[in-house]
């Protein structure tokens, strides 16, 4: 369903193409860049090179890294109730 001058799909395509860059976005973000560091920078223990080569940038060993995305990560809840009628009450 096109809306004025738009042609069919267009809204979709434009949809698509929003979410392949923002996925883009991400995987550039998250993954390491540079030299990778012969020492983990967090205990000091030697980064094996089979890794290193693996992930071009890797500053953490295995275990620290492991122990890093296993943390607890707060993320802030939506507050459905949150609309004008029960805010006032």
């Amino acid at each position: 369903m096109a809306g004025g001058w738009t042609r069919d799909g267009a809204v979709n395509e434009q949809i698509e193409a929003s979410i392949a860059e923002e996925l883009e976005r991400l995987r550039a973000r998250s993954s390491p860049q540079g030299e990778s560091a012969h020492d983990c920078v967090a205990c000091g223990e030697t980064i094996p090179e089979a890794r290193r080569t693996a992930l071009p940038g890797v500053k953490l060993c295995i275990d620290c890294q492991e122990e890093r995305d296993s943390a607890f990560k707060a993320r802030p809840g939506i507050n459905r109730r949150g609309s004008k009628d029960s805010q006032l009450k």
